[in-house]
This record gives structure tokens, C-alpha cells and sequence, in this order.
């Protein structure tokens, strides 16, 4: 067999602390960084289910007699109001508490 010319890698020489940021996982909201949040007419509402389809996030939660966004998930992207067909969903600008 051939010799390698460079050392096979060693692991053993990287520091246990090198990347603690990437080694533990942290949970992120999609919620927290969002300008406008939808905001659906329970009059209009028919629960068509078309927000739900088009939500990319999948925040779209299905309540007795409409549906409504998950805020905490929700990223403000405007998909569900755009698709609504019966303008049921308005973007509402967020504001800091």
C-alpha cells in the first residue's frame, strides 16, 4: 500500500470548546422577527383551508369556525392574505410592546 503524503487528520488536537454555538441547539421562533402578522375576519372566513395550504411555515391553525395564525411560527411572509379568496386575511403591521 501506498504512504499518504500529508498525516492522516487528528482529532484529538481540536479544542472541546471550538464551536460551542454550533454544538447545541437553540430554538428558534420564525414569530420573532416578523413586521406584519395576518389578522382574519371571523365574518368573511369560510374555512376553505386555501391559507392553510399556502402557509409555508404551516402556522395556520384550524379554530371552531375559522383559522387562525400560530403567531409564535408565523413569519409575516403575506402568502396567506394574498391567497385568500374570500379576503378574509389582512397584514397588520406589528408593533413593539
Amino acid at each position: 500500500m501506498k504512504r499518504q503524503p500529508k498525516e492522516f487528520f487528528d482529532q484529538s488536537r481540536i479544542p472541546g470548546d471550538l464551536c460551542p454555538i454550533a454544538t447545541e441547539p437553540m430554538d428558534v421562533k420564525t414569530g420573532d422577527w416578523r413586521a406584519e402578522r395576518p389578522v382574519v375576519d371571523r365574518e368573511r372566513c369560510v374555512k376553505c383551508a386555501t391559507c392553510w395550504l399556502f402557509c409555508p411555515t404551516q402556522c395556520v391553525l384550524e379554530k371552531p369556525a375559522w383559522f387562525e395564525a400560530d403567531l409564535e411560527i408565523c413569519k409575516g411572509c403575506g402568502i396567506c392574505a394574498s391567497e385568500c379568496p374570500h379576503h378574509a386575511i389582512t397584514m397588520v403591521e406589528e408593533v413593539e410592546e
